[in-house]
């Protein structure tokens, strides 16, 4: 084997534990409320707390791979995100697994621009690089797809760290193979790295996240959450005008103005946000009321993650013979129908249906996820292909975040109004019963048999409730937005 496709195996590699940690924790949420006693809000934190930081660092590591090299890029991001999963598997509270996985973030926002970058400085022929750039998406969307599946299987027989446990090793062969194979890129010494924009965009996202979380949890007095929000949005205020006004910016601002550009974005996020979303408030159900394994849960969601795994290749040729407009619009459409039918499906007599409604869910979502790439690069002036790019990954950086903050603020709403607690709670405990369905199964364990059955009872049809509820939004906003996208791509092409 040549000494480039040795490369391009060890890129692969350290890239395959990134695109898993995305989505990996998903079957293990049930496990962490446990273990470390999470509340319902610090198990958000933890999930969605590693796309959120990543959407924001992801560029300037970009630039300060043009600073530095990105061969030095990738070892030092592979040497933070092994170091990070080390501390995440050994994590003994939940805000020291939400710190973890944020530095977690930071590693993998060095190695996807050095993956990339080594790819292109290390496949001259255009038809090899094409090749190697096609196989670097397919583990990116293979990795975020089947994290679940792999999570489920780590916690069929080891405990729940070892899901970060097994980068470890992972890191430390990349790293050996990266010293030796990876040729050296040329640094540029002036390159700026814009590190407090990214941190100015992170704070305020995160704010903005945090303010709606606690609005809707009811915890904060309203004016500490409206004074959260009104920083966060002079934060990202600032943070447009630094871009708008700067000769180098982080992001390209201008391009937002492009409309096709805009329904590409807002396509993007949407694709991750139902995606990740889902597969959150599936596991959940499939564990706390079905009764089933992290692994049995997994494999239950098999048909979405096969789905949107193999929709690539059938949803380009449909781009091509219907347009991008049909595609996209379809895809919204589908995804729609199949939240309102799993929205009134019975997981546990209906497990044909439920299979159905999840392959057309995974299929119609990741089309649309590929009709917005091709409407955000073909829109886009060929001098700022790098610029919409880094737009679109952010997007997908962001969805994935948002996807787990916006479906876990209308379950934990919809759960506290659905749960009826047994009388024979005090007020402490009928709170927390009705926080989340994790927090009533944590204080089930320390109740007589009874009344913990009774709460067990109560919580299980409540996340029941609260689930359809969930999906049949989620549904509704996806039919008008399906609208915005059929008038935003009107002006594009039959044929892209």
């Amino acid at each position: 084997m040549s000494r480039q496709w040795l490369t391009l195996m060890a890129i692969l590699m350290v890239y395959i534990p990134v695109a898993i940690d995305a989505t990996v924790l998903h079957v293990a949420a049930p496990t962490l409320s446990v273990a470390l006693g999470t509340s319902g809000n610090e198990l958000l934190w933890i999930i969605d707390i590693y796309s959120l930081v990543m959407a924001g660092m992801v560029l300037p590591m970009g630039a300060l791979g043009d600073k530095i090299g990105f061969k030095r890029l990738l070892l030092l991001g592979s040497g933070i995100f092994g170091i990070a999963s080390l501390a995440a598997a050994f994590s003994p509270t939940a805000l020291a697994l939400i710190a973890s996985r944020s530095l977690l973030a930071v590693g993998a926002a060095m190695i996807v621009p050095a993956t990339l970058a080594g790819i292109r400085s290390t496949f001259a022929e255009v038809k090899h690089r094409n090749m190697a750039l096609g196989l670097w998406a397919a583990v990116g969307s293979g990795g975020a797809a089947f994290g679940p599946l792999v999570g489920g299987l780590l916690l069929e027989h080891f405990y729940w760290g070892s899901v970060f446990l097994i980068n470890v090793p992972i890191v430390l062969v990349v790293m050996a193979f990266s010293a030796r194979l990876v040729p050296r890129q040329p640094a540029r010494r002036e390159q700026p790295l814009n590190l407090l924009q990214a941190l100015m965009l992170i704070t305020a996202i995160l704010m903005l996240v945090y303010s709606a979380k606690s609005a809707l949890k009811g915890h904060m007095a309203l004016w500490s959450v409206g004074l959260l929000a009104l920083i966060g949005m002079a934060l990202l205020t600032t943070f447009v005008r630094q871009q708008l006004a700067a000769t180098r910016p982080m992001i390209d601002m201008r391009l937002f103005t492009h409309r096709i550009i805009l329904s590409g974005v807002v396509m993007a996020m949407t694709a991750l946000i139902t995606l990740v979303g889902f597969e959150l408030l599936m596991a959940q159900e499939l564990q706390f009321v079905h009764q089933k394994t992290p692994f049995e849960a997994g494999m239950f969601m098999l048909p979405v993650m096969v789905a949107s795994g193999f929709s690539g290749p059938i949803a380009g040729i449909l781009v091509s013979r219907l347009g991008l407009r049909q595609v996209a619009t379809g895809g919204m459409l589908l995804s729609a129908f199949s939240f309102l039918g799993l929205s009134v499906t019975d997981f546990s007599t209906q497990q044909w249906q439920a299979w159905g409604l999840m392959a057309l869910l995974g299929f119609s979502a990741a089309s649309a996820l590929l009709a917005s790439t091709s409407a955000i690069m073909a829109a886009a002036p060929k001098e700022k292909a790098a610029a919409a790019g880094a737009i679109e990954t952010m997007a997908y950086e962001l969805g994935a975040g948002l996807g787990i903050a916006l479906f876990g603020l209308i379950l934990t709403r919809s759960y506290g109004a659905a749960i009826v607690v047994p009388q024979t709670l005090d007020n402490d405990a009928a709170t927390r019963a009705a926080s989340s369905i994790g927090e009533a199964m944590q204080l089930a364990q320390s109740l007589p048999a009874i009344p913990a059955r009774a709460l067990i009872e109560a919580a299980q049809t409540a996340f029941i409730s609260a689930h359809s509820v969930a999906l049949g939004t989620a549904g509704v906003l996806l039919l008008l937005l399906a609208a915005g996208i059929w008038r935003g791509l009107a002006k594009v092409p039959t044929a892209v």
